[in-house]
C-alpha cells in the first residue's frame, strides 16, 4: 500500500407490493433507514518533514500575518464565532496562547500562527476562540494551497502522474475546506467530540495532498507546495490536541499538554451505561423498512427500471438531500466505477445480494496516472451513505498491487451484508465513522486500510492466495491503520468476527503452513491502532499476531490490543511484545456507543 484517498420515504407496511422488485428487496433497509438523518464528520494526521518544513515556516507565517485581517473580517460566521459554553480562564492574549500551544506537538509552530493573529483575538481569549483561529488560518491556507494546486496542474499537461496528483490534490482540498466549517460549527456549539472529528479530517486531507505530491516531486512549485501543506496541516494537528486538551483537562489551559494514546497509559472516560460486550453491535438487529425504493436499476433495462447503470442513479439523485434517497440495483455485473459525491449525502445502495448484484472494476496502481485513491471500483463521499446486499469488486488480480474495491470518506456510514473483493488494499475505510455489520471482506495485503475510525462487527476476513505461483509462500496482514496523530479518535475495531481463509488459500496453508503467513496488521502510520474483541481466529493467524512495517517504526507508539477471542490464532501467550491485551474495564472505549457514537445515528 502506498500513502496516495430520506429516511422519510412514502411507508408502506412490508408486504406482496414489494415482491415486485424481487424477494430480497423486500425488507432490506431496516429502521436504520427510517430514522431521522443526523450528518456529521471526522480527525486526523501529523507529519514531519524537517527539511522544508523550517524553511518554509516563515513564509507560513507570513502568510499567517496576511490573513489574520480577513479573519477578523468574518468573524460574523458560524464557524469564527465565540462559544458561550467553553469559557476562557484569564490573561492576555500572547499568554492565552502560549499556554493552549502546549497542548501542541508543535508548540513554537502553534505559538507563531496564533501569535499571528492576535489582532482578531479578543483580549482575553476563551479556548474556543483559539482554537477557532486555528481553523481559520487553516481553511485560507487551505485555499492558498488549492489555488496553488490550480498553478501545479496547468503547468503540468505533459506530466500525465503530476497532472493526476494535482486533480487529486484539488479534490482533498475542496473536501478539506468543507470540513474545517463543520469543524468550526461543531465547536461553536460545545461538541466537542465532533469538532475534534473533523478538524483530523482536515488535516488528513491537507496531508493527502502532500502525499499526492510526494511521487512527483520533481519541481521546485511542488516541493514549496509541499513545505507549506506539511506546516499548515500541523497547524490543523494543533487545533485537533487543542480540542483533546479542552475534552481532557477542561478550560483551565494551564493544565493542558500534548495528546496521549492506550500506549501510555491514558484511557479516556466513556459512559458508564456502556457494558462490555453487550455494547458492542447494540441496536444492529433491524426491522422492515417501509417503503419503494426511490429508483430502480436493472442492467438490460425494462419495465418497471429506471437506470441501467448505477452511475446514472448516482447522478439523478437530489444534492444535498436530508432524506434518504434508496437506489435498489436489481441482480446482475455491472461493470462500471462510480462515484458519490460530497453533495449526494444520505444514499442507499440495495441489492438482491452479495455475489448476485455485483458492481465490478479492474482499476489498479500500476496504471500511469493512477494512485490507490483512484483505483477504487466505487468511491463515496457523501456522508451517510448505506448499502445492503451486495458485491464489490475490484478484479485487477494478486499481481496488480494496489487495486481498491471500495472506498468510503462518508461520515456516518452503514454497510451491511456487504461483501468485498479484492487482493491488495481491498477495503479503504479512508476516514471518518464507519460501520460494517455482517459483511464479507477478502484479500492479501493489508486488504483493510485507512484512518477512520471503523467497528466491524460479525464480519468475515477471508485470506486470498497473494501470488500467480503462490506455493512459495508469502506473508498476508489483513488490516494497515493509518493514524498519524495521537489526537485523532480514529482506529479499527473487530467485534465478533472471523479471521480465515478461503478454500483455495486453506488447501495451500495446510500443505506448508511455515511458508503462509497471515497477521492481523502492521502499522502503516506511527499512532496506528487496530483492536480484535470476542473474535474467532483460525490457524492460519501466526502466533506473533502482529507483523512490523519496516524495522522499529512505530513500535512504540501503536496500539495493537486484543480481548477475549479464540480459536488456535488467539493464543496471547505468543503474542509481539509491542502488542497489549486490552484491562476489562477499558473495553467500553471500543464500543460502537463510545467509539463512533454510533447509538446517535445507527
Amino acid at each position: 500500500m502506498t500513502a496516495v484517498e430520506g429516511r422519510h420515504a412514502s411507508h408502506f407496511p412490508c408486504s406482496s407490493r414489494d415482491r415486485q422488485y424481487s424477494s430480497s428487496i423486500m425488507c432490506s433497509i431496516d429502521r436504520l433507514l427510517q430514522k431521522d438523518v443526523r450528518l456529521g464528520l471526522r480527525p486526523i494526521p501529523h507529519f514531519h518533514f524537517s527539511a522544508m518544513a523550517s524553511s518554509l515556516l516563515y513564509y507560513l507565517l507570513l502568510f499567517f500575518l496576511l490573513l489574520s485581517t480577513n479573519v477578523s473580517g468574518h468573524r460574523h460566521h458560524s464557524h469564527h464565532r465565540r462559544a458561550p459554553v467553553l469559557p476562557g480562564d484569564g490573561g492576555d492574549v500572547s499568554a492565552a496562547i502560549n499556554l493552549a500551544c502546549r497542548a501542541s506537538r508543535f508548540p513554537d509552530l502553534c505559538e507563531s500562527a496564533l501569535s499571528s493573529l492576535s489582532s482578531s483575538l479578543p483580549p482575553n481569549p476563551a479556548p474556543a476562540d483559539l482554537i477557532l483561529a486555528a481553523l481559520a488560518a487553516s481553511s485560507d491556507g487551505t485555499k492558498t494551497a488549492r489555488a496553488t494546486a490550480e498553478d501545479i496542474l496547468g503547468a503540468s499537461a505533459s506530466d500525465l502522474n503530476r497532472t493526476a496528483a494535482a486533480r487529486n490534490c484539488l479534490e482533498f482540498l475542496y473536501l478539506a475546506d468543507h470540513r474545517v466549517g463543520v469543524a468550526s460549527s461543531a465547536l461553536s456549539a460545545g461538541d466537542l467530540a465532533g469538532a475534534r472529528l473533523f478538524t483530523g479530517a482536515v488535516a488528513l486531507h491537507q496531508y493527502d495532498c502532500w502525499s499526492a505530491y510526494k511521487y512527483v516531486s520533481d519541481t521546485q512549485q511542488v516541493v514549496d507546495a509541499m513545505a507549506f501543506l506539511s506546516d499548515l496541516a500541523n497547524v490543523t494537528g494543533s487545533a485537533a490536541s487543542m480540542i483533546a486538551a479542552l475534552q481532557r483537562y477542561g478550560a483551565n489551559t494551564s493544565l493542558w499538554a500534548p495528546p496521549q494514546t492506550e500506549r501510555d497509559g491514558y484511557w479516556p472516560d466513556v459512559a458508564a451505561a456502556t457494558p462490555p460486550p453487550e455494547g458492542f453491535g447494540a441496536g444492529v438487529a433491524g426491522s422492515c423498512f417501509s417503503g419503494n425504493p426511490d429508483a430502480t436499476v436493472c442492467k438490460e433495462g425494462g419495465e418497471g427500471c429506471d437506470f441501467t447503470t448505477v452511475q446514472s442513479a448516482v447522478d439523478a439523485a437530489p444534492v444535498n438531500s436530508q432524506q434518504r434517497h434508496v437506489i435498489y440495483i436489481k441482480e446482475g455485473v455491472y461493470e462500471e466505477t462510480v462515484r458519490v459525491p460530497l453533495e449526494k449525502p444520505n444514499l442507499a445502495f440495495v441489492g438482491d445480494g452479495m455475489g448476485k448484484t455485483v458492481i465490478t472494476g479492474s482499476l489498479n496502481a500500476d496504471t500511469p496516472g493512477v494512485s490507490t485513491y483512484n483505483t477504487a471500483t466505487v468511491g463515496v463521499l457523501g456522508d451517510g451513505f448505506m448499502a445492503r446486499y451486495l458485491t464489490f469488486e475490484n478484479t485487477a488480480g494478486p499481481d496488480a498491487h494496489q487495486a481498491v474495491a471500495f472506498r468510503s470518506a462518508s461520515d456516518q456510514s452503514i454497510l451491511e451484508s456487504v461483501e468485498f473483493l479484492g487482493h491488495q488494499d481491498t477495503l479503504y475505510a479512508h476516514s471518518l465513522r464507519q460501520f460494517y455489520n455482517t459483511c464479507r471482506i477478502a484479500g492479501t495485503v493489508d486488504f483493510i486500510f485507512g484512518n477512520s475510525a471503523t467497528v466491524f462487527h460479525d464480519c468475515l476476513l477471508v485470506i486470498l492466495p497473494r501470488q500467480l505461483n503462490p506455493e512459495k509462500g508469502e506473508s498476508n496482514t489483513v488490516t494497515a491503520h493509518g493514524r498519524t496523530d495521537p489526537a485523532q479518535p480514529t482506529g479499527f475495531v473487530f467485534e465478533r468476527c472471523t479471521v480465515n481463509g478461503s478454500e483455495e488459500y486453506m488447501r495451500l496453508y495446510r500443505s506448508k503452513p511455515a511458508v503462509h503467513q497471515v497477521y492481523l496488521g502492521r502499522p502503516w502510520k506511527e499512532y496506528s491502532r487496530t483492536v480484535f474483541i470476542n473474535s474467532h481466529l483460525t490457524e492460519i493467524v501466526r502466533p506473533e499476531g502482529w507483523m512490523p512495517w519496516k524495522n522499529d517504526f512505530a513500535l512504540a507508539t501503536l496500539y495493537y490490543g486484543e480481548s477475549g477471542s479464540d480459536g488456535p490464532g488467539a493464543n496471547v501467550a505468543t503474542r509481539v511484545p509491542w502488542s497489549s491485551q486490552i484491562p476489562a474495564e477499558h473495553l467500553g472505549v471500543y464500543s460502537v456507543e463510545n467509539f463512533i457514537q454510533g447509538n446517535r445515528w445507527i
